[in-house]
């Protein structure tokens, strides 16, 4: 899991500090948005050919390792 999770980069001069895949300019929210849009990963992988399967796997679990959190009730 943390070799996924290391394929996300965070750079303050790039993408306006937004998480991106191994350092490009490939924003984990395109990655997100396509599946959103009901691309499957073989099509992603045709539309952003620089990333690999590894790449949108490590795009979904970013995005449910920050939705993660624990809630106190009060």
């Amino acid at each position: 899991m943390n070799e996924l999770i290391s394929r996300i980069t965070v750079e303050p001069a790039k993408c306006g500090g937004k998480p991106c895949i191994r350092g490009m300019r490939i924003r984990v929210v395109d990655v997100l948005d396509l599946l959103s849009n009901g691309l499957t990963n073989e099509e992603i992988l045709k539309e952003l050919p620089d990333l690999e399967e590894a790449d949108i796997r490590a795009a979904i679990l970013y995005a449910r390792n920050r939705m993660d959190h624990t809630v106190i009730a009060v």
